[in-house]
């Protein structure tokens, strides 16, 4: 036990989803609804296609790169920035959320899209990106929601932000252009830099970072942390998951024909992920109370573990391999699957602490 009161929290038992927000309770819903209108526009109005591909921004059509930093950028503001001074003084937490982030989680997604899809490189490298892409968005409401440490999480998701701007493009280079060739496969071509993929790192999660820290900056100075916190931080959430519907829709404009013609694709697509969610997250919870952890800060350091970055992973598969590709397709069918995945996690970390912990906090 970690020192708390023991006992049946009537609270764990009723739905943690209670007062969340429409958008967000129904968020898998949202996102079918999202693909399927754009799989209709892309089969019933063919020169969409053409249209949206007419203006260019960084080798990327100018309607899909506004959808991008749209759905970065809102999340990047609600960072605390602030609370990674604290993460010098836990070093424990750091060490551990480090090895698990940047160490485990792409080496067992690279596992999985290898074994798993041995036929289809486009799909696979896609996953790896995915990956690659520590969760910075949405980790922290499923946090929420299974009463984890709240500034641990903003904590973790300020550290994930820094690294991915600083280590996504070496670590993408490697894990696509040299490490498959150490077991003599398939590498990605040689066109494929890694100066390439830095560039749309920096420009679809470098530039929505620093205008996020900007607008976090001057807004706290003018109007104080406890307006931003908790008048202006609450609508920014929407407005990054209506950028992400938006950019889905897009995109699928460009995918519709993949979808119509191969909707076993998708569910290819849908076992590794589901496996990886299901493995990164068991693996974190059960590695982070042996440590000894308490229950929020295992619950912390597990979901964000587990989560992952996927309007990165599509913005980085759009720039590198264009909107057409298997990698971007591969991306894009990401947060369907995320979205169910990691609500079951939300009860799982419940039940676990439970029957782990003995309790689970009242909120």
């Amino acid at each position: 036990m970690d020192g708390h009161a023991v006992g049946r929290d009537p609270a764990a038992s009723a739905s943690p989803f209670v007062g969340l927000s429409l958008l967000d309770r129904f968020l898998p819903v949202w996102i079918g609804i999202a693909m399927v209108v754009g799989v209709a526009l892309g089969k019933t109005s063919p020169d969409l296609k053409e249209e949206l591909e007419r203006f260019q921004f960084a080798d990327v059509s100018l309607p899909v790169g506004i959808g991008l930093i749209w759905m970065m950028y809102p999340i990047l503001a609600k960072v605390r920035y602030g609370s990674m001074l604290g993460i010098a003084a836990r070093p424990k937490v750091l060490g551990t959320s480090l090895v698990l982030n940047w160490l485990i989680g792409p080496t067992l997604m690279f596992a999985l899209a290898w074994a798993m899809l041995p036929d289809h490189p486009e799909y696979r490298n896609g996953l790896v990106m995915v990956g690659l892409a520590r969760c910075i968005a949405m980790v922290l409401v499923w946090n929420m929601l299974a009463r984890g440490s709240e500034e641990l999480a903003a904590l973790l998701v300020a550290l994930n932000s820094i690294f991915q701007v600083l280590f996504y493009s070496v670590l993408g280079y490697l894990f696509l252009a040299v490490i498959p060739g150490w077991f003599g496969a398939e590498t990605v071509g040689v066109d494929i830099s890694m100066w390439l993929i830095a560039r749309n790192v920096l420009l679809f999660l470098g530039l929505p970072l620093v205008a996020g820290m900007l607008t976090r900056w001057l807004l706290v100075r003018r109007m104080g942390l406890d307006w931003y916190d908790g008048v202006l931080a609450p609508k920014l959430g929407p407005i990054a998951l209506v950028g992400l519907l938006y950019t889905i829709v897009v995109m699928f404009i460009n995918q519709g024909d993949r979808i119509v013609d191969s909707p076993a694709d998708v569910a290819r697509i849908a076992l590794p992920l589901a496996s990886y969610f299901a493995i990164m997250f068991s693996v974190a919870f059960i590695v982070t109370r042996k440590l000894g952890f308490n229950y929020e800060d295992t619950t912390a350091v597990s979901f964000t573990a587990a989560g992952n970055n996927f309007e990165l992973a599509i913005a980085v598969a759009i720039g590198v391999f264009g909107v057409s590709s298997g990698e971007a397709f591969a991306t894009v069918v990401g947060p369907l699957i995320e979205v169910p995945a990691l609500i079951g996690l939300v009860y799982l970390s419940l039940w676990w602490g439970r029957r782990l912990f003995g309790r689970v906090p009242v909120t």
